[in-house]
Order: C-alpha cells, then structure tokens, then sequence
C-alpha cells in the first residue's frame, strides 16, 4: 500500500552526481521527480557515445516502467534473431537462435538495448529540473557537517549537501572519499574491448563469433543493421595500463589479435579510428559499505560485478531507484538514507556478483539462476515514484 506523502525537510536538497553513466542519469531523474536539485558533472564533453548491448532484466524492468520508459526501451531493442560460430575461414561451425552470447536466451521478458541509446531515452527523460556539468571532473571532496566543499577542473568551487559517485569502475569519487582503486577493485581475469565498425558483414540482427585458445572475436548489427559492435574478449595476466590510455589499449588488442584469422585483420583496422573504443579489465568492485559521511556510490562505482554478470545495468537501475527513494523519505537524514539503500540492494548485489564469478571461472549459469538473481529483490513503493 503507498505510503501517505510527507512534507519533506528541506536538508540534503542539492545534491551532486558524478558521472552522466545509467546510473548517474537514473538518479539525476529520481532525485528530480522527488523535488531534489541535482547536478550532474561528466568528464566527456556530451553523452558518451558507443558501449555494447547491455540487458535490462527482473526488478530494473519494474524500474523503467516506473520511469514511463518501457515501451520506448522495449522499441529500441536490438531485436536479435540469433548467432553463429564460424572457424578461421569464416565457416559456419554452429548455430543458436535461441540464445545470444549478450542477451542470453531470446524467449524472455528482458529487453536488450544498446547502451547509449539507454543513456539519451533517460538524458531526456530527466534532463528538466537537473543541472548539467560538461566537459569537467571534481578535483577534491572536503566534508563538514553540513555540506560538502567541491572543487572542480574548470568550474568554480561550490557546496552541496551530498555528493553521489556514479562514475563506473574507475570511480574518481570512490578514490577521493574512500581510498585509492586498489583496495576495492579486483581483477577476474580477462579483458574486454568493444568498438563500432560498419556492418560489412550485412548482418541481420545477428551475431557472429570467433574464437582460438583463450580469445573470442565477434561482430553483431546493432539500429536495424546499419552498423556493428565488434567485441574482443581475452584472459591474461593483469597488465599495467592505465584506462584513459587509449593508444596503449589499441596496440595491446593489435599485438594479443595479430594472428587471428577470419575477418579479424579487417576489424583491426577499423579499430584504429573508431571514435568510441572501449577497453577495460573485467573486475569487481567489493566494498563493505557504500557510503562515507555524505558521500555515496552507486552502480559500478561501488559493486561492479563485471560485464561477465550480464547485469551491471540493472544493478544500477534499482539501486538508483532506492537510493533516490530512501534520501526522498529520509527527512534530511542522509546516514539512515544511505544505510536502508545498502540494506535493502545488498543482498540482490551480492547474488549477481557471484553469478559473475561463477562465469568467469567458465561455471556454467543456469537461465533459472540468472532469472532469480534479476528478481531477488522487492522494490517498495515510494510515494515520490509515482
């Protein structure tokens, strides 16, 4: 039953979100609709660009449908029909039109969508009454007892009430008010690298697949075939590169996918002047609380389960939905807000982070298992919700 309104105190009413990523668009329009000012700063200078197909699954379709975006996700699906394996020689070994290496299986609720067609439907769905900070990072977090002092790269100095990491993996507000990356980010293994590329392989919402020894190489359509993603997995040792140094990410997928055959030369060189490459270890982030005075983290920036979990955007979908929810009903306490938002996400973010290592180790995951992971979690009804 839908708890009665409250007047609401009027503490903790500007609030600062890092990074424009799902979760940090999510929040910035929960946190309006509850009569909240949020400001959001992102490093990029608009919407980032690219990503793979990402899964919206269980409680986070609940979520979208609150939001009024369902039916507009549900149209921008990837709409896949199935994929194939191929060998060097680009010959069929087998096929599935039953499952998806990134949807998984086909005949179900989850909706698939690429990841920046995601962030714009939630930009413009939030983007009246949230501020928008372009082109600049926070530079240095200094708490009080009322408000935090931010400073930026470029804009002047100001005061909010709470601040929000939503700045993924590589959280630059985890590093500022919890400690530096190392201590909460662990490293599963392998690496990912995902860039665009014309379609010339006239792919109908298809996927296809290589793979030779400890490597997969793949290629899906994706807006009604008018491009493709390319995707390029590989286990290795930890390497020492940092995640903004794009040159050296490039000549390390050039050097690990040299002798590749089938059509990996071709996508190689696309690769070079793709505009939104992407590279990054498969990692977890694992803290024992999410929040530090009034600073908290939601999304990949405090439980990152890796790509290898299928449902880092789901994660974030519903922990913004509950962040968003307790700090709307908390009265201006923001301790009570941030402790009911791990208590009542900690245990449906620990069963996906365990699906994930159990797929990194190559455990095989049954549907049933993804699908309770999805659900485990009950979204109360927050008047402010709607």
């Amino acid at each position: 039953m839908r708890r009665q309104h409250r007047e609401r105190d009027v503490r903790n009413r500007n609030v600062l979100i890092s990074g424009a990523s799902v979760a940090g668009l999510a929040l910035a329009y929960w946190l309006q609709r509850a009569g909240l000012q949020p400001t959001v700063v992102e490093r990029a200078p608009g919407l980032r660009r690219g990503g793979q197909a990402i899964d919206i699954r269980g409680a986070a379709l609940h979520v979208v449908e609150r939001m009024g975006l369902l039916d507009e996700i549900r149209a921008a699906t990837t709409d896949m029909r199935g994929m194939s394996f191929v060998d060097s020689r680009g010959a069929e070994l087998t096929r599935s039109t039953e499952a998806t290496l990134t949807g998984g299986l086909i005949d179900n609720d989850d909706v698939e969508i690429m990841r920046d067609d995601l962030t714009t439907l939630l930009f413009d769905a939030g983007r009246s009454g949230v501020e928008y900070l372009f082109g600049d990072v926070i530079t240095s977090l200094a708490q009080g007892d009322d408000a935090v002092e931010v400073e930026f790269q470029h804009a002047r100095p100001r005061r909010f009430d709470l601040v929000i990491g939503a700045d993924g993996l590589h959280s630059g507000v985890r590093r500022l008010a919890f400690g530096p990356e190392s201590e909460f980010v662990h490293f599963l293994g392998s690496y990912l690298a995902i860039f665009s590329v014309e379609n010339f392989l006239g792919l109908d919402h298809w996927q296809m697949y290589h793979t030779v020894d400890d490597a997969l190489i793949g290629v899906y359509s994706v807006r009604q075939n008018t491009e493709a993603r390319v995707m390029l997995r590989f286990r290795s040792e930890e390497l020492d590169v940092s995640h903004r140094d794009l040159k050296r990410q490039k000549n390390i997928i050039a050097g690990r996918f040299a002798d590749v055959g089938w059509e990996t030369p071709r996508l190689l060189a696309s690769m070079w002047d793709a505009p939104d490459f992407y590279f990054d270890p498969m990692s977890q982030a694992r803290l024992d609380r999410w929040s530090n005075g009034r600073v908290a983290l939601v999304g990949d920036a405090g439980y990152c389960a890796s790509p290898r979990g299928g449902m880092g955007t789901s994660m974030a979908l519903v922990g913004t939905y509950v962040l968003a929810g307790e700090l709307a009903n908390s009265h201006g306490d923001h301790r009570a807000a941030f402790t009911r938002y791990q208590q009542m996400t900690g245990g449906y973010v620990r069963g996906i982070q365990q699906l994930a290592l159990d797929k990194a180790v190559d455990r095989t995951v049954p549907p049933a298992d993804l699908a309770h992971a999805a659900n485990a979690i009950a979204l109360a009804d927050y008047p402010d919700h709607g």
